[in-house]
């Protein structure tokens, strides 16, 4: 693969993830139950980390549900809140009361919202005390390059949070659509191992991670892939979506999926990965030989 394909290939994901975020706004709410639940876990995870004084960006803020949370937690931390949609961006700024904004103002915390790439971030170098990403980092075509992205974007002590989606996330679906031969692509997402060596090579220090499953259940099929389209999920998973275009292949895959029914219902997995890391004051803290220390939390274990 050349220089000039990855580059193309990495514009063409940008544009599918934007196109299908647009699409998704004006339901995006009514099924995003995932990422609000997953942004308020993420805010109880700020309770074990020293949260560094300064602005910060909410990269992904989709309808702003939880960036006016982040607000409401850090009333005083100014909060630039971008996303790859500008019609989500609009809709989460005009989520925000005059009242609110003319409060955050007052208070020092006013937010500011923009739309942006996660990998080509329009923020200034060294200028950020955090960055924040809930459930988008999986949609990028290239991690690394996006955690680079990010460590340029903070000050030396900055701190990014981040969650991300796990291997096996959507595995019904996978296995339903491997059942048929035909269907919706479901990558396999990095797992939390990979993306603390990513972390490790884009030069964060001291990463953290931890992982939990998360399950919803759908009373049929249907409801499974509507709540997905409806968050803009089923356009950016599918490098290829023919197995919901024809009506007879949505019809196989409607059959898989019911193949996959527990106690009544169709599950759906979430992988939730959650991470922390930090820009080093004077790189990043290594072991006696070398290495530098990853910290992984695994599910049922004391933190």
């Amino acid at each position: 693969m050349t220089t000039e394909d990855s580059e193309a290939q990495r514009k063409a994901r940008r544009q599918r993830l934007r196109r299908a975020r647009e699409r998704a706004a004006p339901s995006y709410d009514r099924s995003a139950v995932v990422p609000e639940e997953v942004g308020r876990r993420m805010l109880e995870r700020l309770d074990l980390v020293r949260v560094p004084e300064g602005p910060m960006l909410d990269a992904g803020c989709a309808t702003g549900v939880v960036t006016r949370l982040i607000a409401q937690r850090l009333p005083r931390t100014p909060i630039i809140a971008m996303d790859a949609a500008a019609t989500l961006v609009g809709r989460a700024r005009a989520g925000t009361s005059a009242l609110g904004r003319l409060i955050s103002r007052w208070r020092g915390g006013a937010a500011r919202w923009i739309a942006g790439d996660l990998d080509a971030l329009p923020i200034r170098p060294s200028s950020l005390a955090m960055v924040w990403s809930n459930l988008v980092l999986q949609w990028q075509a290239d991690p690394a390059a996006t955690f680079a992205e990010m460590h340029r974007a903070l000050k030396p002590g900055g701190l990014l949070m981040f969650s991300t989606l796990g291997p096996d996330t959507l595995k019904e679906l996978r296995n339903a659509a491997a059942r048929i031969g035909d269907g919706p692509h479901v990558p396999r997402f990095p797992d939390m191992h990979d993306l603390g060596d990513l972390l490790v090579h884009a030069g964060f220090a001291d990463p953290v991670m931890d992982m939990e499953l998360i399950t919803l259940t759908f009373a049929d099929p249907e409801a499974l892939l509507r709540d997905l389209k409806e968050q803009g999920s089923i356009d950016t998973l599918a490098a290829t979506d023919r197995g919901l275009k024809g009506r007879r292949a949505h019809g196989r895959l409607i059959g898989a999926l019911e193949a996959e029914r527990r106690a009544g219902l169709i599950p759906a997995t979430f992988e939730v990965v959650y991470g922390h890391a930090w820009k080093p004051e004077n790189g990043p803290a290594v072991a006696a030989d070398g290495r530098q220390v990853i910290r992984i939390h695994r599910p049922g274990r004391p933190r």
